[in-house]
């Protein structure tokens, strides 16, 4: 039970009272009447708020918060508590032992609950790790009814929870694969494109004359379209750096977890378009691999295994990755590499090592770059300290495009991008490759 600051009020206004008291009494008795006074005061005040704790007491309101499930690392995660009030409305404070590594919105709830109601009110957190956390209790304070104190109390809602990589994005990009592959959006996306047969159907103006199908057209006697998609049943290999580049911070994420996050998502983009997905995770050696399947079952059998990874402060081996990928993928497929790259001295094994896979199979190199680094390249400086630092990101940022260069000589595919932008244009770049059957 604390004190309420309408209690703080009273006690203050019960010492003007008997300093007023004491002004206009006799001197003899004016300090033992302004003592007596107050100690009366005082007394009848405590034995309020006494009661009116007990009172409090009864109409506790029950505050429960909803299962949480799978949390999203670098997203806002939602978190509802769910309140329920007795037979007066009341105001409570309720702050939520979330775990300390995570960012929340806010740190205490304040609400006003009507008398016989229930109240949902709500918060997000931020986790910037992976891993198992423990969620703490809800500390309640529930203002009582005469408002002269807080009952103040814990509910025990201690519960484990999961940080998985970012499932909130997945959702979305499952949605918008679903709704390309549907209706119209579908039929615009696969005429013309593609090398798989799918369909005949009627010749429109603006269709583009070279896909008529001329036997077709002469057994109906109306000329027909033939409407085209894009190979299925095809292969995509997918290998994620975990060395020591994977492991620096960007937008308050390590490189590694934004490669995790593009990871599954350029899995879960092949299998909805049909293709085998596989997944190597290596460092020094290939530490996890995940044999390329076709089915909803593999992008599960992708998070359980790919979940629990870190990456740790070990030079990776490009080389014998890749030397390890060609051994155990005989077929042509979609070889996606994600890292990060300095500049061509830095970097040599892994430009040799991409130009291992050509022409066998078709290589893309995926680099996370950080956007403070554009930032620091593009904005004009004026400190000597800043325009040395400018000149060091403009030179990285040069480095980097003359090893883009060389790649691009050898027959591989680039894609530099913000880490905290890669997932999206990866996605995107490999729907292209798709619809325009490069693979």
């Amino acid at each position: 039970m604390l004190p309420s600051k309408r209690t703080y009020a009273l006690l203050i206004l019960g010492g003007v009272i008997a300093i007023l008291l004491a002004s206009v009494w006799q001197e003899d008795t004016r300090l033992q009447v302004a003592i007596s006074f107050l100690l009366l005061f005082d007394g009848i005040l405590f034995g309020l708020l006494i009661g009116d704790g007990w009172r409090g007491k009864a109409q506790r309101v029950e505050v429960t918060r909803k299962p949480l499930q799978r949390l999203s690392i670098g997203r806002e995660n939602p978190v509802v508590l769910t309140i329920k009030s007795r037979q007066q409305p009341t105001e409570i404070l309720i702050r939520d032992h979330y775990p300390a590594e995570f960012v929340a919105s806010a740190s205490t709830l304040q609400a006003t609950i009507p008398a016989n109601s229930t109240q949902e009110v709500s918060y997000t957190v931020n986790p910037a790790n992976r891993g198992a956390f423990t969620w703490g209790d809800l500390h309640i304070r529930q203002l009582t009814p005469w408002q002269l104190g807080w009952y103040d109390w814990k509910i025990d809602q201690k519960q484990s929870v999961a940080v998985y990589p970012d499932l909130i994005g997945l959702r979305s990009l499952s949605i918008r694969l679903t709704l390309q592959s549907t209706g119209a959006m579908k039929q615009a996306r696969r005429i013309g494109m593609g090398t798989e047969f799918a369909e005949l159907r009627d010749y429109s103006m603006g269709d583009d004359p070279r896909l008529i199908d001329w036997k077709a057209t002469a057994r109906r006697n109306r000329p027909l379209l033939r409407v085209l998609e894009p190979e299925q049943e095809q292969t995509l290999i997918i290998l994620l750096d975990q060395g020591r580049l994977m492991t620096a911070r960007v937008k308050g994420l390590t490189r590694f977890d934004w490669g995790l996050n593009a990871t599954l998502s350029l899995a879960l983009a092949g299998l909805n378009r049909g293709d085998r997905v596989g997944v190597g995770v290596f460092d020094r050696q290939i530490n996890t691999w995940i044999p390329p399947e076709r089915g909803q079952h593999q992008l599960f059998k992708l998070l359980e295994r790919l979940t629990p990874l870190q990456p740790a402060i070990l030079e990776p081996d490009y080389l014998g990755a890749v030397t390890t990928l060609v051994n155990q993928q005989t077929r042509r497929a979609l070889v996606v590499l994600i890292t990060d790259l300095v500049d061509v001295t830095a970097s040599t094994e892994l430009l040799a090592a991409l130009g291992r896979l050509t022409p066998r199979y078709l290589p893309f190199c995926v680099t996370l770059r950080d956007p403070q680094i554009d930032r620091q390249a593009h904005n004009q400086t004026e400190a000597i300290a800043a325009t040395y630092a400018r000149a060091v990101a403009l030179d990285l940022l040069a480095q980097r495009q003359v090893a883009f260069a060389d790649l691009k000589r050898k027959g591989v595919l680039v894609l530099d991008a913000p880490a905290n932008q890669i997932t999206e244009q990866l996605v995107d770049r490999y729907l292209q490759l798709k619809s325009r059957s490069q693979l």
